[in-house]
């Protein structure tokens, strides 16, 4: 079993390095945990980014993830950029979900950055707008290595 030398992990506050948030506005993918009502994990990969210290993602309304974060809002999400796969981050805090005036330009926002056109042009037949449930995930802990 592959060890990290003693001293090279960190935690560190609530506050984004340099390199995590460089990560987060780049291409990367997240996993979003969130803990079933049976105390089992559930994850799925969404679509991050970031606002200050904030990771947002968007979550379809009536969904596992919904009604997991409604229970308990304690949510973790880990990225580790394609490029560079023995690297990664656990952002661990508190989801709250967030009501954006307009969810298409919401969604725009992550469909420019990980396909450069906007929401409805990046999907065939995308869900309607309104199902759309905006998560900021407030950071209470950082685990990192880079």
């Amino acid at each position: 079993m592959f060890r990290l030398p003693r001293g090279s992990d960190r935690f560190v506050s609530a506050e984004l390095s340099e390199p995590l948030k460089k990560a987060l506005d780049s291409l990367v993918f997240g996993v979003v945990a969130t803990t079933d009502p049976d105390g089992r994990p559930h994850q799925s990969v969404v679509w991050v980014r970031r606002e200050g210290s904030d990771v947002l993602f968007s979550i379809t309304r009536g969904s596992r993830k919904e009604r997991n974060i409604l229970r308990d809002p304690r949510v973790s999400v880990l990225i580790s950029p394609a490029d560079s796969p023995y690297t990664y981050a656990a952002i661990r805090g508190t989801a709250h979900f967030e009501d954006v005036p307009d969810p298409g330009a919401y969604l725009d926002t992550f469909s420019i950055k990980y396909h450069g056109v906007p929401y409805r042009e990046s999907f065939p037949e995308p869900p309607e707008v309104s199902t759309i449930l905006a998560v900021r995930l407030v950071p209470t802990s950082v685990y990192e290595q880079w």
